[in-house]
């Protein structure tokens, strides 16, 4: 009986005190309400201000969620302080603060690729539909979050790449203009007039398909090969793969048909083979000693015939 009765003050205090606590558990609704209603026009006026900015959706998008979140941490900070007491804001920090340090050592990549995403939205460079080159990897930019880029290989395979290691990495954007310069070498015999080879090399470039005439056409002698004078060609054409692989098809075919054109040889590696001692040429000695031919069966019966007459 007596601990039946300990059980019902226990319950009876417990009734008493939510009873008492009603008015903050009101109180701290309307707070929550009150919460809910800023977060929800803060997310708003976030979203207009960063769609005017003309940032990437995916960056507006965090922003919203980074501004709903810190409005709703402050509120329930606030409604709990209300609720209980003896509960502060800075008690609520310093435990925030101590949890904070122990999820970073423990979801440290995840982190570091989320941070190296946002640094990565807020550039100005690197847009969808890019052509990167990054160490080994490279590919047409598809999609950005906030922890992986997805890139798609010129042979279509789709690979996700951390952000972190786009963030850590050169970067090399090939699309990033209208046009890029291209470059292949080109051989001539040592007894052409390098100056006219010039010449004509320098003008079938430029009558080339897909070749930017406005921009600067090069022609350089480069170096004493095995076998040829090499120049070196560079010029300006679109900056896609493909436009790289077209300007150099149409360049190199009209290189090698102007300089056919003009009786200038493209040489390729010659060998010199050189024996210790001299080789005898046998096969003509060989036919000297060699008797003649025995005459055949008809031959033979001709030449008895005409003995007979």
């Amino acid at each position: 009986m007596d601990l039946f009765r300990i059980l019902l003050g226990r319950l009876h205090e417990m009734a008493a005190g939510l009873v008492r606590m009603l008015p903050q558990m009101a109180i701290a609704a309307v707070v929550l309400l009150v919460t809910w209603a800023v977060a929800k026009f803060a997310r708003r006026i976030a979203e207009r201000l960063f769609k005017r900015s003309h940032v990437r959706n995916t960056l507006v998008d965090l922003a919203e969620t980074l501004v709903g979140v810190v409005i709703w941490v402050g509120g329930l900070m606030i409604a709990s302080s209300i609720v209980l007491p003896g509960v502060t804001p800075a008690n609520l920090l310093a435990v925030l603060g101590l949890g904070s340090v122990a999820v970073g050592f423990a979801f440290k990549d995840i982190f570091e690729n989320f941070l190296a995403g946002v640094l990565i939205m807020l550039r100005r460079k690197m847009r969808i539909g890019d052509m990167i080159e990054c160490e080994s990897v490279e590919g047409k930019v598809e999609h950005i979050t906030l922890r992986d880029t997805y890139l798609r290989h010129l042979s279509n395979e789709l690979v996700l790449v951390p952000n972190a290691y786009l963030f850590k990495n050169p970067v090399k954007i090939l699309t990033d203009g209208a046009t890029r310069r291209h470059q292949v070498d080109v051989g001539v015999a040592y007894d052409v007039d390098l100056e006219a080879a010039r010449s004509v090399i320098e003008q079938a470039v430029r009558d080339a398909d897909g070749v930017d005439t406005s921009q600067r056409i090069d022609v350089f002698a480069k170096e004493f090969g095995d076998s040829s004078i090499n120049f070196l060609v560079r010029w300006w054409a679109g900056s896609k793969p493909i436009d790289m692989h077209r300007s150099r098809d149409a360049v190199v075919r009209g290189i090698k048909r102007a300089l056919d054109d003009a009786g200038m040889e493209i040489p390729f590696p010659y060998r010199t083979l050189t024996f210790k001692e001299a080789l005898p040429l046998k096969r003509g000695a060989e036919k000297e000693r060699m008797p003649p031919p025995a005459p055949s069966d008809g031959e033979t019966r001709a030449s008895d015939d005409s003995d007979g007459f």
